[in-house]
């Protein structure tokens, strides 16, 4: 129990030094002294500006977004029973964008308002079409049939989102960097509307640990156990919604993160998932940060999305757990 309540406080440790490298590291590298001053004793120069307008909330987006993934990716594990899900897995990254794409490019809407509510029903309505099409046929939801439909319905929904696009040049040139999952452009008045749900869903999985940790047992375990396994998935569902609606719209598709940190997680504090959500939240937080640093110097005159750094080290870790499940 001590061990993991250190490891709850390395967690945190880890997060705060992520968000104070986001802040200071960049093209152009920033004293701590300045940071603390721009907060303290602001002057309105060029560097105290950049720190509190692009820096700070763009830190606080990545902190939030990878949380939010990691632990959309444990909760997605836990039902599913499949470790090889992810959050992406139930269409929710393509559900969201797809709506959204439709609000801004279709009907014109420039509202964030709307935009969030696009992204946020986006994602929902897709988890929903998964889980339905997961649930049909003999023997009800399963962990395979749910894999199959999430990625069926995600290349449904991502064809849909490029056919879109693609005739508009101008729409394709706006949303590229956003469909790679970029923080880059994200909207300070986006992720204040989207925060909320966001912590919604964050304090959701927190409470509802102990029943997800059931549910990961099997259905007719956690049923024998007095779970009402129906009234569980939907509420998980919501939790799902809530995280990736909230990440999709600030962020844009952002993948692996969700798939790879509970795994990281699992190995480091065991099965329980009343540990490994709240791990998952603060090490998907420190990666993503992380990410986003390296996204910056990559290469020296274009910094690429932090979705394209996580993609480069997910694959091969994906790949992994693939050859190592064949092999069980």
């Amino acid at each position: 129990m001590n061990i993991r309540l250190t490891g709850i406080v390395l967690g945190i440790v880890f997060v705060i030094f992520g968000l104070a490298a986001s802040i200071a590291v960049g093209k152009s590298m920033v004293p701590l002294h300045t940071v603390i001053d721009a907060f303290t004793s602001f002057d309105g120069s060029r560097e105290h500006l950049i720190i509190r307008t692009v820096r700070v909330p763009r830190a606080l987006m990545a902190m939030m977004v990878g949380a939010s993934l990691g632990m959309a990716g444990s909760i997605m594990q836990a039902i599913s029973r499949n470790p090889l899900a992810g959050p992406e897995m139930l269409g929710s990254n393509y559900g969201a964008a797809l709506l959204l794409v439709i609000s801004m490019f279709v009907f014109g809407f420039t509202s964030s308002l709307i935009h969030m509510w696009a992204a946020l029903l986006g994602a929902g309505l897709a988890c929903l079409v998964v889980f339905m099409l997961g649930s049909l046929g003999r023997g009800g939801l399963t962990s395979i049939k749910l894999i199959l439909a999430g990625a069926t319905i995600n290349m449904l929904l991502a064809s849909m989102v490029q056919g879109i696009l693609i005739f508009s040049e101008e729409s394709l040139d706006e949303m590229r960097f956003w469909m790679a999952g970029s923080l880059t452009g994200g909207s300070m008045e986006m992720f204040v509307r989207v925060l909320p749900y966001m912590l919604v869903g964050m304090a959701g999985a927190l409470v509802l640990s102990r029943q997800i940790n059931l549910l990961s047992l099997g259905d007719e375990v956690a049923q024998g156990l007095g779970l009402k396994i129906g009234l569980m998935k939907t509420a998980a569902l919501f939790i799902v919604m809530c995280l990736m609606g909230g990440s999709v719209a600030i962020a844009g598709p952002i993948g692996f993160i969700g798939l790879a940190v509970p795994h990281i997680v699992r190995f480091m504090v065991g099965l329980d998932y009343r540990w490994i959500i709240p791990y998952s939240a603060l090490l998907g937080a420190g990666l993503l940060l992380l990410a986003d640093i390296a996204a910056r110097f990559i290469f020296p005159y274009q910094e690429l999305p932090a979705g394209v750094v996580t993609a480069m080290a997910g694959a091969p870790f994906l790949i992994y757990l693939a050859q190592r499940r064949e092999k069980r």
